[in-house]
C-alpha cells in the first residue's frame, strides 16, 4: 500500500524550495521540501511539511523563524545536496549572507522569511505554518519541478491549448 500511494503521489508535480533556520547557537540548519504553499493571504501565511525522520527536525521543531527559497531549474544540484544528510550541507555555499537570519538561497526565484505561527502534527511529518514577515522576488525564470521521482523543468514556451470556440448549447 505504501509503495502504490508513493507511487501516485509521484506522479503529482511539485516545486522545489528549501527551509532554512538556525539554532540557538546561530548554526544554519536547512532540508529540500516539496510540499510548500501559500495558506492566506490576510495575514500571508504559509506552511511547509517537515519529515520527523530529517536530521535538522529537531532544529525546526522549536525554531521560532525559518526562511522558504523557491528554487530555479538550474540549483538542482543545491536540492539534492540538502536532500542529504550531510553534516553541514551549507559547506558547499550557494547562499546570500544573512547575519542572524535564516539562510537564503542566493539567486533563487524567490523566498519568504516566517515567523512560525503554528505547528499541526501529520503523521511522519509536522506541518509548519509561517507568518511571512519578509520576502524576496528575484528575476523570472524556470523553477525547480520534482516529477516522477526526478527534477524537471517547465517548458518557457509552452504550447497553449486554444482558438476553439466554447458551444453556447
Amino acid at each position: 500500500m505504501a509503495d502504490d500511494f508513493k507511487d501516485v503521489l509521484a506522479r503529482l508535480p511539485a516545486g522545489v524550495a528549501i527551509v532554512t533556520t538556525r539554532d540557538e547557537h546561530g548554526t544554519p540548519h536547512g532540508m529540500t521540501v516539496s510540499s510548500f504553499c501559500s495558506v492566506s493571504l490576510t495575514p500571508p501565511l504559509v506552511l511547509v511539511c517537515l519529515a520527523r525522520s530529517s536530521r535538522c527536525f529537531p532544529v525546526f521543531a522549536r525554531a521560532e523563524r525559518f526562511a522558504v527559497s523557491i528554487l530555479r531549474a538550474e540549483q538542482t544540484d543545491l536540492a539534492r545536496r540538502f536532500a542529504t544528510r550531510l553534516a553541514d550541507k551549507f559547506a558547499g555555499g550557494g547562499f546570500a549572507p544573512a547575519d542572524d537570519r535564516a539562510p537564503i538561497v542566493e539567486d533563487a526565484l524567490g523566498a519568504v522569511e516566517c515567523r512560525t505561527h503554528q505547528r499541526h502534527d501529520a503523521g511522519d511529518h509536522v506541518i509548519v505554518v509561517g507568518e511571512v514577515v519578509d520576502q524576496v522576488l528575484a528575476a523570472a525564470g524556470p523553477p525547480a519541478i520534482y516529477f516522477d521521482r526526478r527534477f524537471a523543468t517547465l517548458d518557457p514556451n509552452p504550447v497553449t491549448a486554444g482558438g476553439g470556440t466554447r458551444g453556447t448549447g
